[in-house]
């Protein structure tokens, strides 16, 4: 199986801020979600993957091409949509097509005019007046109207309404569907990664903390319950998000280290929300 995104050792350096040896891939005809706190380096990432940032080391590859010595091709088959509309507020969105086609060698007028009416963007319509889903989906038929084959979001589904985002997603199933493009967006909403990703990479503090298909990700984790006297040297010592009160504590803790409990110890699979928590408290936490 080939990998449509390949992110290897990349590093950058800001002053309050750093991105250290992110590395991940992402097969071809599949979603992954990029998941991790506000602050954790999601959007840094992908700006480095668009050469929006340049890396300080490491190598980015997209459709196996370097993403900066390659960057002219890289961009003509690839769709990217950020959480900020990238759309001027007075035209309307049947002038969207004139003012962006010229950008792309591959745009197709009678796909980007079918998403108008599949979406039901009505084209007479300024930018301004549409509701926030209805830009998105915008700059979605935008985005999948040049033959784009990897599609890259930043929180697409953000401050969206439930119906909305579900019809996002629907929209983002069809587009992989042929097994020949794929999507990598970031989002902080959890139930969406349930519903859709294939994959997912977790970032938190500038670094991959964990990276691989959605259902190994929950099998990655559990998360354990039990009194004082069960919280062994070991267990602190491996412990993610650990929380006391006291007479208890709980916290998340790799499914490779189940030996160390005891039979005493309660524990359960974590949602993606809860090893979320769990990462988001760092080191050990007293209550």
């Amino acid at each position: 199986m080939s990998n449509v995104l390949e992110l290897r050792d990349v590093c950058k350096t800001y002053t309050d801020f750093a991105l250290n040896s992110v590395t991940f891939t992402l097969p071809t005809g599949h979603i992954m979600g990029f998941v991790g706190q506000n602050g954790a380096g999601k959007t840094t990432t992908i700006r480095l993957i668009l050469n929006m940032a340049k890396r300080e080391s490491g190598e980015i590859k997209v459709f196996g091409l370097d993403n900066i010595t390659d960057e002219p091709a890289i961009k003509q088959e690839i769709g990217a949509v950020f959480d900020d509309l990238c759309l001027v507020d007075m035209w309307r969105v049947h002038e969207v097509e004139k003012a962006l086609k010229g950008f792309y060698s591959h745009w197709d007028s009678a796909q980007f005019a079918a998403y108008l009416k599949q979406f039901k963007l009505p084209p007479h319509k300024k930018v301004k007046e549409l509701s926030r889903g209805m830009k998105m989906k915008l700059m979605l038929a935008v985005a999948m109207s040049h033959g784009a084959k990897l599609l890259i979001l930043d929180e697409p589904t953000s401050g969206l309404d439930p119906v909305a985002r579900d019809e996002l997603l629907g929209i983002l199933r069809g587009y992989i569907s042929d097994g020949a493009k794929s999507v990598f967006f970031s989002t902080h909403i959890t139930s969406d990664l349930e519903k859709i990703a294939d994959y997912i990479t977790l970032i938190a503090d500038g670094k991959v903390f964990f990276t691989g298909t959605t259902e190994n990700l929950v099998e990655h984790f559990l998360i354990i319950k039990g009194g004082l006297t069960d919280l062994t040297d070991e267990i602190k010592a491996r412990i993610i998000g650990l929380s006391q009160t006291s007479t208890s504590f709980e916290g998340l803790l790799p499914a490779a280290q189940a030996g160390l409990l005891s039979s005493q110890l309660e524990t359960k699979p974590p949602t993606i929300e809860e090893i979320l928590i769990y990462i988001s408290k760092g080191g050990n936490e007293d209550e």
